[in-house]
């Protein structure tokens, strides 16, 4: 807007998400920062130690002057300007640099990388039929789990970190007990074909954590108890079930090469809403509140309350906290280039749908803090969208073959993708640039994962080894 070229300055009103307003309007000059805009809301909070806050003007997150942001938004500046602020992390994780160690046992190629809640174990699934925990601490094999005949396609830690669930190419699911190293059951002939997710209910939900659901190739998707054996089946879609995620309000996510997702309750297994958009295979899902729900009770040095009791209440509250005004939010990712971002909870139509990618989306994650949508593609590229509008942020770029993974910090401040060009990259959301390239594996990158603690980063792929990357 021609108006906005000669303003100076501008009154705003800075409120939450849920539109309460802080303090009463201000006028500030349009020359100011995110840091100067955060010097002003800590002011006006009054609090004791400065704290970081992002700032958002049309759902947009402000990451340069506030003037470069009202024009490129064609803001007007005759009204009030609402400005909605966020807490972000307190803790700051630092990038890895470095590969700390070289983990080589698997003999052949690793699929599956997946850290304890706590982020004080590793498990790493693999083409071998075996799974094997290291020890972070030195960084050497600390136990081999054996009993899988086939490919480890699946894995998951219970809320807890008390129980494994994997699951193979011949259809069998496991329980284990990581602490022994043992299976706590016989392989379970779960499904006909191969199991492609696994998911536990989230502690909050039940604090005994012993309920998971696996998904099939088969087109099925069935709720166990890990203590009885006892099962729920699902059925609905037509055709192979590719990613499934069990949500903090009870309910199952399940994504289909049948183009279709479905929100399941999980008492009785009845399909509640079939959310439709798509036009191809939906490769991936992920929610708002992924973070929360897999740490749990441990906060971001991997400790938890005493109690069983204040445990629960303090799941229930990341949860809460994680969930905000939005409620649960889920992104698919799928084979015809595009992502749809949905609050199922509310409506069986999309918030939105994502177009730009130019080739097959292959994995999509939420930031922890929500805010941020990370999309990996076939394309090369990675794509970052806004969190709760669906909105395009922007587009980075550096990886010369698909990228098959990315995995979000703690303090979700950085990204890290891992591609078939053998790389992993890390990305700032700072600067949107990549902040460094980490070198090492002699084959594709097929799994990627950053412990909750944010202090060490885990890789693997078709050369066998396992990564250990730490600042």
């Amino acid at each position: 807007m021609q108006e906005n070229d000669s303003v100076e300055r501008v009154v705003v009103q800075f409120q939450t998400r849920d539109g309460t307003k802080t303090g009463s309007q201000i006028d500030i000059p349009v020359s100011m920062s995110p840091g100067e805009l955060q010097e002003l809301i800590n002011g006006l909070l009054q609090n004791e130690d400065d704290l970081p806050y992002s700032f958002y003007l049309n759902d947009l997150e402000v990451v340069t002057l506030v003037g470069n942001h009202i024009e490129k938004e064609k803001v007007s500046t005759e009204s009030v300007i609402p400005i909605i602020y966020e807490p972000q992390a307190i803790f700051r994780v630092n990038p890895v640099t470095r590969c700390s160690s070289t983990l080589p046992g698997h003999e052949d190629a690793v699929t599956i990388a997946k850290f304890s809640p706590d982020g004080r174990r590793l498990a790493t699934g693999s083409g071998d039929c075996t799974i094997r925990l290291w020890d972070l601490n030195t960084e050497l094999p600390h136990k081999t789990m054996r009993g899988h005949k086939s490919w480890l396609l699946a894995l998951e830690w219970s809320p807890l970190g008390t129980h494994i669930a994997s699951g193979d190419m011949k259809g069998n699911l496991i329980f284990w007990n990581p602490d022994s190293g043992k299976a706590t059951t016989k392989p379970i002939q779960a499904h006909a074909k191969w199991i492609t997710s696994i998911a536990w209910e989230p502690m909050h939900l039940n604090p005994k954590c012993v309920r998971v659901a696996s998904a099939s190739k088969d087109g099925l998707i069935k709720i166990w108890r890990a203590d009885t054996r006892r099962k729920i089946t699902l059925g609905g879609h037509k055709d192979a079930v590719k990613c499934i995620r069990w949500g903090g309000e009870g309910f199952i996510y399940s994504a289909g090469q049948d183009r279709l997702i479905r929100v399941w309750e999980t008492k009785k297994g009845k399909c509640i809403r079939t959310l439709k958009g798509h036009a191809h295979w939906v490769n991936h899902l992920s929610l708002n509140t992924d973070y929360a729900i897999r740490t749990g009770p441990f906060n971001y040095k991997g400790k938890r309350p005493k109690s069983d009791e204040e445990a629960l209440k303090e799941c229930l509250k990341r949860y809460n906290d994680a969930k905000d005004v939005r409620g649960e939010l889920v992104v698919s990712a799928s084979d015809d280039f595009t992502l749809f971002l949905w609050n199922p909870g509310s409506s069986p139509k999309p918030v939105a749908r994502m177009t730009g990618h130019q080739q097959l989306v292959n994995h999509v994650c939420f930031s922890p803090d929500g805010r941020l949508i990370a999309s990996a593609s076939f394309d090369k590229s990675i794509r970052i969208w806004d969190g709760l509008t669906g909105k395009f942020v922007c587009t980075m770029r550096g990886h010369v073959a698909p990228v098959y993974q990315v995995c979000w910090s703690g303090d979700s401040r950085i990204l890290v993708s891992g591609s078939k060009d053998t790389t992993l990259k890390l990305w700032s959301m700072k600067t949107r640039k990549q902040l460094l390239e980490l070198p090492g594996h002699f084959d594709e990158v097929f799994a990627v994962d950053w412990s909750p603690d944010g202090k060490k980063v885990a890789s693997g792929g078709k050369d066998t080894n396992v990564k250990i990357w730490c600042r």
